[in-house]
């Protein structure tokens, strides 16, 4: 206290200095304790995969082979371990080169940034490590403030203590974008290089190395040359650091670099992206942001039945007044290999296959005559084809003739509506709709004599997924486009279970079917549906004034439907069943035939087979019996 006796000012000074210090101090501890409030906790290891990303999904055929993806593309996960060293070096040397020194923030390199950020009077280095960029894209805001920086330190610190550099590098290549709508090391490598990760040279990765600082500015298909560039400097800091070789990274500088051509996509899938992904949400309560749909869909042949009957259609719609067709390929097992929903996806997205209900004409006596079997009247069972009435309902030959006495299996191959109408009376109404549902028609029938005749609407789906109980030998098709559901990194979260289809018909009778309906395209209403080295059997369908045609058939592999008509219902050109569906038909089948060896149809022989010789004896007759009965009449 002697020191400041009589130096009242000195004493004051600096007690004001030392309170002002505190104070200073104080402040500058709050401040800085504010850069920190609202700073958000780090998520879950397992969270930060799905961390600030938006929704996508990616559609994978049957055999792999991805058909499209809606919303960002994301890579399928990779892990370091399956890469070539030289991969993820290329990015180490690109944005982090003290990545296994430093703590998650890199001191030094952040001390030389400030400096030469103040020297150059604007902000020239960011001195971001991986896991600061990897904290500021999953977890922070893109703000450029001090706050946000600060946060972003703390985070990456925090981060390094829970995942090891291999594990934050691995979580980096996967979620760092790469422009164009690409994130991930597995999106960018497919899209501009047509090949996994694992596969890409020192020339590839050092290039897509290039692209996290700037996707946008060096994207490879629109600035290769400024993206060569920045790729001497990675290959130079990549030397630098012992990585490679001066001579390894000469050879990648001179690389003559080839993009893959950007993959075309055909239009006509969205229908099956479509239906996939509503079907998808149905089953899957939480749907993941990273999902991966494994469809039964065989996008090859998708394409080329798209092409056969786009062909069909180009050729003869005009002429017939047709301007929409839908088909389903399916096999035996449910699969459905291949379905196309209507002409022009891009125009219209309505789902003629799955969604448009229709009237299926003839197409639907088959369970008419499955009914008639199971209720014991046999194929050579005898009906007369003659004028019939049922509560006032006088149903007509598509002919407006009579051919007298037929066999039942004369009545389906030649598609005779009094007989169908007759037997659905015999075997009742309510039997032909069981039978319908139990084969896979969702819809509510009603017990009108007229569904005989196919008069109440069904999908295209349902119709020809009916047939296939005659195909299996009575065992139900269930068909479906889901095969599994998986996120990016492999997880499982839907798969097909495998089960024995329920038997829900005689496997007798079910060839019997077969046998009767091979005779619909051996020498019935559907002779055009044939198509070479295979047996087969189907039926045609007619609505009234042929404002609906379709063909519903199968071999012993694959069962197939097609229809035709208008979106405004008008009627076609004296379209039936037997003629524009029946040709589109055996157009889409062999082609999904292909590269498949002929096998037995079983059943298909089943039925008794009249030389021609004989076929003019019966006819002569019953033109006889026809003509006796006639004299009776007039009598």
């Amino acid at each position: 206290m002697e020191l400041f006796r009589g130096r009242p000012i000195l004493k004051w000074g600096l007690v004001s200095g030392f309170v002002l210090t505190l104070i200073g101090l104080l402040a500058a501890w709050l401040y800085w304790q504010s850069l920190y409030r609202g700073m958000p906790a780090l998520p879950e290891t397992a969270a930060l995969w799905d961390a600030n990303r938006e929704p996508a999904i990616e559609y994978v055929d049957r055999n792999g082979k991805t058909i499209a993806i809606r919303g960002p593309r994301y890579g399928r996960a990779i892990k370091i371990d399956e890469l070539p060293p030289h991969v993820p070096r290329a990015f180490i040397a690109a944005e982090d080169k003290r990545f296994y020194e430093h703590d998650g923030a890199d001191t030094q390199a952040m001390a030389r940034a400030a400096i030469s950020n103040v020297i150059s009077r604007r902000t020239v280095s960011g001195a971001s490590t991986i896991t600061q960029q990897l904290v500021k894209n999953l977890v922070l805001s893109p703000e450029q403030t001090l706050k946000r920086k600060a946060q972003e330190v703390r985070l990456a610190r925090e981060l390094e203590e829970k995942l090891s550099k291999n594990e934050i590098l691995e979580l980096y290549l996967n979620r760092v974008y790469f422009g164009s709508g690409f994130y991930g090391l597995g999106a960018a490598s497919r899209f501009y290089f047509g090949k996994d990760p694992q596969d890409l040279t020192l020339a590839e990765a050092s290039l897509l190395a290039t692209l996290p600082k700037a996707p946008s500015r060096l994207a490879l298909d629109d600035n290769m040359e400024g993206a060569k560039q920045r790729q001497a400097y990675v290959l130079s800091e990549m030397l630098q650091a012992g990585f490679i070789t001066a001579e390894s990274a000469q050879i990648a500088m001179n690389a003559d670099v080839a993009l893959a051509p950007e993959p075309e996509q055909d239009p006509q899938f969205g229908f099956i992206l479509d239906a996939a992904t509503e079907r998808a949400n149905d089953m899957i309560p939480e749907v993941p942001d990273d999902m991966v749909i494994t469809l039964t869909i065989d996008s090859e042949l998708q394409s080329k039945v798209s092409e056969v009957l786009e062909a069909r259609m180009s050729e003869e719609s005009e002429e017939a007044k047709a301007g929409q067709t839908a088909a389903i390929v399916m096999n035996r097992d449910g699969h459905v290999l291949a379905l196309f929903g209507g002409r022009d996806y891009t125009e219209n997205q309505y789902n003629r296959a799955m969604q448009a209900k229709r009237q299926p004409g003839s197409a639907f006596k088959p369970f008419v005559f499955a009914a008639a079997l199971e209720a014991g009247i046999g194929p050579y069972d005898v009906r007369v084809d003659q004028p019939v009435t049922i509560d006032d309902w006088s149903p007509k030959n598509f002919s407006r003739a009579f051919m007298g006495p037929v066999t039942v299996s004369e009545a389906l191959r030649d598609s005779l509506n009094t007989i169908a109408a007759t037997l659905a009376q015999e075997t009742s109404v309510a039997s032909v709709i069981s039978i319908a549902r139990k084969f896979g028609i969702s819809e509510d029938f009603q017990p009108f004599p007229s569904i005989a005749l196919g008069s109440q609407e069904v999908t295209l789906w349902d119709l020809t997924r009916a047939y296939g109980p005659f195909m299996t030998g009575g065992r139900r098709v269930d068909p479906y486009l889901i095969e599994k559901i998986e996120t990016t990194r492999g997880d499982v979260i839907y798969q097909r279970a495998e089960y024995e289809p329920a038997r829900v018909y005689n496997r007798d009778m079910a060839e019997t079917m077969t046998a009767m309906m091979a005779e619909v395209i051996r020498s019935g209403t559907g002779k055009a549906a044939a198509f070479d080295g295979w047996p087969v059997a189907g039926k045609t369908g007619t609505s009234q004034s042929s404002r609906d045609a379709w063909f519903v058939g199968y071999s012993s592999e694959l069962l197939g439907g097609v229809w035709t008509g208008n979106d405004d219902d008008t009627p076609m050109n004296e379209v039936t069943g037997g003629g524009l569906p029946a040709r589109l038909w055996s157009d889409m089948m062999k082609v999904a035939h292909e590269g498949r060896s002929p096998s037995l149809l079983r059943g298909s022989d089943k039925l008794i087979q009249l030389t021609p010789e004989q076929q003019a004896r019966v006819g002569y007759y019953r033109d006889l019996g026809m003509a006796f009965a006639g004299l009776a009449e007039s009598r």
